[in-house]
């Protein structure tokens, strides 16, 4: 009996809000990764990131007149970049916490975010620059089956990880690359390696998902989810290109407002009027089409 009410505050405290449970994931990973498994970051990256993503948030919701300093979705993006983006320049990596978290405030539309911030900043200084680079391949086993078991009890703690979009985006993708393996005659080895990556499970629980990115029906994320998939093999396994996965959000994320005008629904919003839920608990579930222009 105690156990129970002692643990009742701590569900409740994530239950508050998913950024909580997102922070908390990430930072355990970053933790980890570094002390442990001996990740190409340095603490002074990580600082610099950090730093400058929440400096950048003061700094442009004092220019933009945001009512108060929130650093909860700065703090996400930071540590995401921690865990992504690798440079050998100060300079890039200040520059791009700066376009991360700027983003989110100058590309809007309909007063919501085009791009996820750290999609757009990572994806922004991969074609401007090549000194920046992104670092898939540093997740062991043991890393990633946790890391895996903490991303879907954030699904259970809180519906507005967006479940739906991360679930038809993971199926989908998984469905192309048995496939190919298939048509190719590849052994099932070769799939079930390629889906066993830390990045891959970064993206579908923590940047794909993110709730004020994503179309506000759940038969718009459904679509955004099977576009992303499909744009990501395309990239990946025709034009052989890298990063497929964060080229394929990143062009995907501009259709956003045209499905949201096609497929409409409620738009989501962090902090909702006393109901106790969110997220999933505002989805009207109306598939009304709209007429095309």
């Amino acid at each position: 009996m105690p156990t129970k009410s002692s643990s009742l505050p701590v569900s409740r405290f994530f239950a508050s809000d998913p950024r909580y449970y997102q922070i908390a994931v990430l930072a355990a990973l970053l933790i980890y990764g570094v002390g442990w498994l001996s990740f190409d970051t340095a603490r002074r990256e990580i600082t610099i990131l950090l730093g400058t993503a929440l400096i950048t948030q003061f700094l442009c919701g004092k220019f933009f007149s945001v009512s108060a300093f929130d650093p909860r979705s700065a703090m996400i993006s930071g540590l995401s970049l921690c865990l992504l983006l690798r440079t050998n320049s100060t300079l890039l990596l200040i520059l791009t916490a700066v376009v991360t978290i700027a983003s989110k405030f100058v590309l809007k539309w309909n007063h919501k975010h085009i791009f996820n911030p750290t999609n757009f900043g990572i994806v922004a200084m991969l074609a401007l620059n090549g000194e920046v680079w992104v670092s898939p391949a540093q997740w062991g086993s043991k890393l990633y089956f946790g890391f895996l078991m903490a991303c879907l009890g954030g699904m259970v703690v809180h519906r507005a990880l967006r479940s739906d979009v991360s679930y038809a985006f993971i199926f989908s993708y998984a469905a192309i690359l048995f496939g190919r393996a298939y048509w190719l005659g590849d052994p099932l080895a070769i799939p079930l390696k390629q889906l066993q990556s830390g990045a891959l499970l970064l993206f579908t629980f923590f940047m794909i998902s993110d709730p004020k990115t994503t179309p506000d029906s759940r038969a718009g994320r459904i679509l955004l989810a099977l576009l992303v998939a499909g744009g990501a093999a395309y990239i990946q396994f025709v034009l052989y290109r890298t990063n497929g996965l964060l080229w394929s959000l990143a062009i995907c994320s501009v259709l956003t407002p045209l499905i949201d005008y096609l497929i409409p629904g409620t738009k989501y919003q962090w902090n909702s009027p006393n109901t106790g839920n969110k997220g999933e608990a505002y989805e009207k579930g109306r598939m009304v089409l709209r007429p095309a222009a």
